[in-house]
């Protein structure tokens, strides 16, 4: 009898929703092989005492895992793919983008009604470089401080901290019945999201082709062709965690069109730029975007890694 179908994803509450959800839409095709979940533990999870983009770079939440489907311990992994890096690992493929969730950022408070109400010099908590950059662009006068844990941990934080708003992606809050706690929906058109934000990447091994199989039924092609766009610009960009990038690409029956911008990392300057073509061209899009914003001027921020 063949071994379980085993599916690699973190521990994290959120982690497990997501790993779940896949399951259940591979228990049906997997016919009479079990589907389980195996949690391993990332770097990123260790280390919560430290900003993530201190903590080395791209990866900190997915290496573990793609060490153990390589290691044949796993044979699904299970990513949010915003933390997925662009640059491939020999052996292993990007099977998989299911339809994608929410993909934008949202603003929670106990106190105020909206970004727009925060009195100056008030206490916002964020875990993204992206997302601290963007709001001191548009709030230079807010106070920002560090933010780390799981989504149930920062909403504790919220009650028990002196705190005044903090900002987390809507995904992680609709998938674990918490969009109550949202008080505002931040408008995309100048918080962009991250690449690949609110979207899930199922990675296989390139020899396994009855996985690969399985697991390739679960694509969704809009949601693929939104995804290739902006990791390509992100990948031509050679960004990472080190600056804050946002991108996001959206489709209108065959034309995509991708956002896109680079900051500094104190939200003092900022370039943006939008680029459109074919579904069918989605990776070309990215990479035509990503010159764009590197001639506006984006690359020395880049270079500098500031």
């Amino acid at each position: 009898m063949s071994h379980p179908l085993r599916i690699g994803t973190r521990g994290s509450r959120l982690a497990l929703w997501q790993a779940e959800y896949v399951a259940q839409q591979l228990r049906p095709l997997a016919g009479p092989r079990q589907v389980e979940l195996v949690p391993i533990e990332t770097a990123g999870d260790v280390r919560r005492d430290a900003p993530l983009w201190q903590l080395g770079g791209q990866g900190v939440f997915t290496k573990e895992i793609q060490r153990a489907l390589l290691d044949r311990r796993v044979d699904v992994a299970v990513h949010s793919l915003k933390d997925l890096p662009t640059w491939p690992v020999e052996g292993l493929i990007l099977a998989a983008v299911p339809p994608r969730g929410p993909s934008g950022d949202v603003f929670l408070s106990k106190r105020y009604a909206s970004l727009a109400a925060l009195p100056p010099g008030a206490v916002v908590a964020t875990g993204s470089l992206r997302r601290r950059a963007l709001l001191l662009h548009r709030r230079p006068d807010l106070r920002l401080v560090e933010l780390r844990g799981n989504v149930e941990t920062r909403l504790r934080k919220l009650s028990e901290e002196p705190l005044d708003a903090m900002v987390l992606a809507e995904a992680g809050l609709e998938r674990l019945g918490l969009a109550q706690a949202i008080t505002e929906r931040l408008d995309p058109c100048w918080m962009v999201p991250a690449v690949g934000q609110g979207a899930l990447g199922l990675e296989c091994r390139q020899d396994d082709a009855a996985t690969r199989y399985l697991v390739q039924r679960l694509d969704d092609p809009p949601t693929r062709a939104a995804v290739t766009a902006e990791r390509a610009m992100l990948s031509a960009l050679g960004g990472g965690c080190h600056v804050p990038i946002g991108g996001m690409a959206t489709i209108d029956g065959d034309i995509l069109t991708l956002r896109g911008c680079v900051l500094t990392a104190d939200g003092q300057q900022r370039v943006d730029g939008s680029c459109s073509g074919s579904v069918g061209e989605a990776e070309a899009v990215g990479r035509r975007l990503a010159e764009q914003l590197l001639a506006q001027g984006a690359g020395r921020w880049l270079a500098g890694g500031s």
